[in-house]
Order: C-alpha cells, then structure tokens, then sequence
C-alpha cells in the first residue's frame, strides 16, 4: 500500500493528536525516560519553534518530530536533540524516515549544525533509522537514569551538518 504522507508544521491545535501519539510512545517503554506526558504548555517552553513537525495520512496527523535545546549556554545554540513519534498502527511505513529528513532539513535552515539522539538501546529500528539518515554512534552511556525503578542506557547518536564547514566561524 502506497501511503501519501504529507509533511507539515504543527502547532498548538494539533497537540491533541501529538499527545496521543507521544502517550503511546511513552506506554511502550522503549521510547522516553518520561512516564507522563507535558501539559501544551511545558511542551512549548522545551521545544524549539522551528521543525515541529507532523506527518499526515489524509489530514490525520500520524506522527510527530520536534527539536529540543540540549543546553541554554550559546555556545551550543546549533545543538538540538531529535524526538520522533509515530501513530502505533502506522509505524514500519517510513513515515519516521520521511520526518527526520525533513527534520534535518529545517534544522539546517535554522542554522543547527549537530543534531543528538538519545535512544534506548533496545529500540534498535530507531537507532537504524538514525544511521541510515547519516548519524553515527557516539557511545552508550550506562545506567544514566531510571524508567520505572530500573536503571537503563541510552545510545547517544550524532549528525554533523554537512552544510557547515569544520573551520567556518559561526555568526551565534
């Protein structure tokens, strides 16, 4: 079955459908160190407002992709961490390949030059996801933080914009 997913920005009105999905994400406890979900609010002030992301199969948003700051220091304001979801029922149709290469796109245009993921290493179609769209494993950190009293790893996973030259000095 050939699926037309169209790409599109998301915006406050669409957070019924984000939250849904990002519930389902959190239920599978493969996919967020989270156990509930933000309020609309929370969500906006961790997010960046750029690349936010919805995929949709006629008109109902599917899946979702947004960039968060890894840090507040400007010396890391092209740094953005990559989350992604996807509907359970529409995962394994390359809507998530379809997101991140969009992803990247907007990041680029809005002058990111490193994007992280942080996956459970134990997601690996995600993470072969991430490779496959030219990130690379950084490493594992062990036992950084607890899901439901265990403690678990996370792979750390990297892309380098290649629109941006090693030694280019960067107007932050």
């Amino acid at each position: 079955m050939v699926m037309e997913i169209v790409i599109t920005e998301f915006s406050q009105s669409d957070w019924p459908a984000v939250l849904r999905i990002y519930l389902e994400g959190i239920a599978t406890g493969q996919a967020t160190f989270e156990t509930a979900a933000p309020s609309w609010q929370e969500f906006d002030a961790a997010h960046h407002h750029f690349g936010r992301l919805a995929a949709r199969f006629k008109q109902e948003l599917i899946g979702w992709a947004a960039l968060s700051p890894v840090s507040l220091r400007q010396c890391y304001a092209g740094v953005a961490e990559v989350s992604i979801y996807i509907a359970a029922q529409y995962r394994w149709h390359g809507i998530g390949r379809k997101l991140l290469k969009t992803l990247i796109s907007e990041s680029e245009k809005q002058g990111i030059w490193t994007l992280q993921g942080i996956t459970f290493p134990e997601n690996t179609a995600s993470v072969r996801l991430q490779q496959s769209c030219g990130f690379r494993i950084v490493g594992e950190r062990e036992r950084i933080a607890q899901l439901h009293g265990q403690w678990r790893n996370t792979v750390l996973t990297e892309r380098r914009s290649s629109l941006i030259e090693k030694d280019q000095e960067l107007a932050v």
